[in-house]
């Protein structure tokens, strides 16, 4: 910019310039002088969608003309600059003003921010909540751009509170319409809903099972059970096999032993389990396949040891979870999960119960000693366990669609150690919120949204079509510890678990893809032809023979096909986040 600043000069100054000078002074003098602006501020801040006052300090401004420019058009002709910018950014506008002595220019920031309007989420079943008369139901939302806001809950039209959180009461049967408003300077949000307060035989019975068809090799056992039961009080739970009632009573299990295979339609059984709780009656029947004996569908070695494939990827919600990526649908999902391990790079589980299945292009045998590798990314300080499952091919279809078998490890039936473990996650209702999340213990937590630092839109599996789903396996106490401020732990479990810094099962990968035996090294990871690559992490070994049934005895498996890995902590550690089991590959190890 280039203006003339107004100059005091000394009578005896003026004496030593020329005549022709003096005579142009004096007609400045004569016409006024220039103006000279004067901002408060060099940068000033205003909301999307808010109205900015500007009111600079003007010299010599009397009879001028003002002009507010950006480099693109002019804003404003007033001496006051009023203006409503709609989007967020950094905007330079430019103030000249001009008289006839002259003019001046200064130029200024306009910080827009973006508006911080709450937004609620509450995860409300389709039809609103039900209840049972005389009990209480806790409401808990969460808000984005909550902090400092106002809340209010009503019921009826009525305000019945100012809290963050809400309590209702079912003293009487009906429909009642309930209402939470949140606010704040830049706005507001609404959410309504219904919550109906029943009979207990009104309300409705839920349940699931893993699948509908179940397979399983002649002379073993499985155990057929539903998930995520409720409204089920004082239920009573019959099984038959083929028309046959096989047991009846308050357990919803039933423990099926496939008989001798036959090679015929025999092999097929239905299973039939009914449920009646004296209000209702439900039924659900479940296929059952009886596969040849153990050792039918072993393949052979074919000199590969590494993971030859991905058949699933369901990982839990996290701030790893569609970050560089989108997925619409799970072979989408796959593609990326197979792209990233093929390079030796981390795929992320997400929080409690998200997996991945993996398998290789051949049998691995148990040995009696360590058969098989996993790759994460831990390192002193920082695990995060996930727990090992195994399936043999059992009906040789090549689709790990058979019995999973948990891989014991050091915590495996210890008392904090939870076994069948339910959690529930829900689609935010907005981008940058965090996760909720209930689990079948009636507690109920978040997967934190880490802006700044992971900031895509939802932490939600963008592939995952429902607005919720139910993540089940075995859950691990958390060994999380707050050392210091904001200086967080994760210490490491003593073995049997991928992602976890033991002292006794890590390893490293050689150059063939031979696991070695002696001390773990840092960095080793297997990439997708089961060679070695660079890495963070360190890499774990397992054994088949740690393989166990449902009922915790050994499951003496001759081989496996294919491994799951599920993220087996449902914790938080502060500023870093949930507990995320990560791996980077899988390997056999080769005798």
């Amino acid at each position: 910019m280039h203006y003339t600043k107004p100059v005091k000069y000394h009578v005896w100054a003026a004496l030593l310039f020329p005549l022709s000078f003096m005579m142009t002074f004096s007609c400045a003098k004569d016409g006024g002088l220039p103006p000279v602006i004067n901002f408060d501020e060099s940068i000033y801040t205003v909301k999307a969608g808010k109205e900015i006052t500007i009111d600079p300090k003007v010299e010599n401004g009397e009879n001028a003309v003002y002009e507010w420019k950006t480099e693109d058009s002019v804003l404003s002709d007033e001496s006051v600059f009023r203006h409503v910018f709609k989007e967020p950014g950094s905007i330079y506008v430019m103030l000249t003003v001009t008289n006839d002595a002259g003019n001046d220019s200064e130029e200024i920031r306009i910080d827009v921010a973006e508006l911080l309007v709450p937004v609620i989420s509450l995860n409300v079943p389709e039809g609103g909540y039900n209840i049972p008369s005389g009990s209480t139901l806790e409401i808990i939302p969460v808000v984005k751009n909550g902090e400092n806001a106002s809340y209010s809950w009503s019921l009826e039209g009525k305000e019945v509170s100012t809290e963050t959180t809400y309590v209702f009461t079912g003293e009487k049967l009906g429909t009642y319409s309930m209402s939470l408003t949140v606010g704040n300077e830049d706005g507001s949000d609404t959410e309504s809903f219904t919550i109906n307060v029943l009979d207990p035989s009104e309300i409705p019975f839920e349940w699931t099972f893993e699948s509908d068809t179940y397979n399983v090799a002649e002379g073993r056992s499985i155990k057929l059970r539903p998930y995520g039961i409720k409204n089920a009080d004082g239920a009573v739970y019959t099984w038959k096999i083929n028309g046959s009632e096989v047991q009846s009573g308050d357990d919803p299990g039933y423990v099926f032993t496939a008989p001798e295979y036959t090679g015929s339609e025999q092999d097929r059984h239905i299973a039939t389990v009914t449920m009646s709780n004296g209000h209702t009656t439900v039924s659900k029947e479940l296929a059952i396949n009886v596969c040849p004996p153990e050792g039918t569908y072993k393949r052979p070695s074919t000199g590969n040891p590494s993971w030859d494939r991905v058949y699933c990827y369901v990982p839990a919600p996290g701030q790893f979870i569609n970050e560089g990526y989108t997925a619409a649908t799970m072979e989408e999902a796959i593609r990326h999960a197979e792209e990233r391990l093929s390079a030796g790079q981390y795929v992320s589980l997400g929080g409690f119960g998200g997996y991945i299945v993996l398998g290789f292009d051949h049998s691995i045998e148990n040995s009696g000693d360590y058969d098989f590798a996993i790759t994460g990314n831990s390192y002193q300080g920082s695990s995060e366990p996930g727990i090992v499952w195994v399936m043999q091919d059992e009906n040789g279809d090549g689709q790990p669609n058979d019995t999973w078998y948990e891989l014991k490890g050091s915590e495996y039936g210890k008392p904090e150690t939870l076994a069948d473990y339910e959690v529930t996650y829900y689609r935010p209702s907005a981008p940058g919120m965090p996760v909720q999340w209930t689990d079948n213990l009636g507690n109920t937590g978040t997967i934190d949204y880490m802006s700044g630092v992971h900031t895509q839109d939802c932490y939600y599996p963008s592939w995952i079509e429902e607005d919720s789903f139910t993540l089940i396996g075995t859950r691990l106490a958390a060994n999380t510890e707050e050392s210091g401020p904001n200086y967080w732990i994760n210490h490491e479990y003593e073995w049997g678990y991928a992602d976890n810094f033991s002292p006794i099962d890590r390893t490293g990968i050689d150059g063939s893809g031979t696991m070695t035996d002696g001390a773990m090294t840092d960095g080793a990871v297997s990439d997708g032809n089961g060679t070695a690559a660079n890495g963070n992490g360190s890499t774990n070994r397992f054994r088949i023979s740690d393989a166990v049934t449902f009922d915790g005895k050994p499951a003496s498996l001759a081989y496996i096909d294919f491994i799951k890995i599920c993220t087996g902590v449902n914790a938080k550690a502060g500023w870093i986040g949930e507990i995320s089991t990560e791996i980077c590959g899988a390997a056999e190890i080769v005798q």
